[in-house]
């Protein structure tokens, strides 16, 4: 099973991406704790570029199996469900921008604090009919390449839409797009699904990418889920992505990287 963690490009005000700063030191250091990928948070991908970030990557044997995208909502305020529609145009078209570079990176686009929340006087099923347009809008771009987007079901506490992984089967029925599944992250479903490895059970092949946090959002063995039964059930669905680190840089980057790793390394050994 391979494993990755989440690198930031740039800096970053989100507190779970662990890697922020200095790229090419991070790449480095990610690759001699033994990780297999690092998965990038890009806010904007003009401000990258494609072919020194593969150089810098691919010199260090690792691959880039996700480009996050949530700093556009973090950092700029863009939202699928904002109640102004030149601001959902704007997120449609910053996630649609990011299809050339997850093509050049064979990488997921993953999609999620961009949905935003409700705004205020806003009922929640416009919300919804909004998010639904706006992801076949952008699947809509992807056709024709190898690009798919993930989805991320979120708890209660940072967005009002989306929160399980049921909810987020049910949005796929509504999109009804090929490419658009679903990313599941343990911690988000500690909090909102009863039954975790049930949940893993439901999505099967719909699952595209795989979050590991631990309970508390610590490095995976910081907390009381039991990843080695998480991983056996996400192997029995016949996945073969990457199983990627987003957790809180505590008690520090370093260290949360290199325990989270060790301990992933021991549950998947004694499966």
């Amino acid at each position: 099973m391979n494993l990755s963690v989440v690198l930031s490009t740039h800096a970053a005000a989100f507190q779970a991406v662990a890697f922020k700063g200095d790229f090419e030191a991070n790449v480095a250091k990610i690759a001699s704790w033994g990780y297999d990928g690092v998965e990038l948070a890009v806010r904007d991908p003009k401000l990258v570029n494609a072919g020194q970030l593969e150089r810098v990557v691919a010199e260090c044997g690792l691959i880039v199996p996700a480009i996050g995208t949530g700093q556009a909502w973090g950092e700029e305020g863009l939202s699928f469900t904002s109640s102004d529609p030149s601001v959902r145009a704007a997120a449609i078209e910053r996630i649609s921008s990011h299809v050339p570079l997850a093509a050049h990176l064979d990488a997921i686009v993953i999609l999620g604090l961009i949905r935003g929340i409700t705004p205020e006087g806003q009922t929640h099923e416009q919300s919804m009919e909004y998010l639904v347009d706006a992801i076949q809008q952008c699947a809509a771009a992807a056709e024709g390449t190898s690009v798919r987007f993930a989805l991320e079901p979120m708890n209660r506490y940072e967005t009002d839409l989306v929160h399980s992984a049921a909810d987020g089967l049910e949005l796929i029925e509504r999109v009804g797009k090929n490419n658009f599944g679903l990313l599941l992250d343990t911690f988000h479903m500690n909090i909102e699904d009863a039954d975790i490895e049930a949940s893993i059970r439901a999505c099967g092949n719909r699952i595209f990418h795989f979050h590991v946090a631990d309970s508390n959002r610590w490095y995976p063995g910081a907390g009381h889920l039991d990843f080695g039964s998480i991983l056996e059930e996400l192997e029995k669905t016949g996945y073969q992505g990457f199983v990627s680190g987003e957790f809180m840089p505590l008690p520090d980057a370093d260290s949360a990287a290199e325990h989270g790793i060790a301990h992933l390394r021991e549950v998947i050994v004694s499966k």
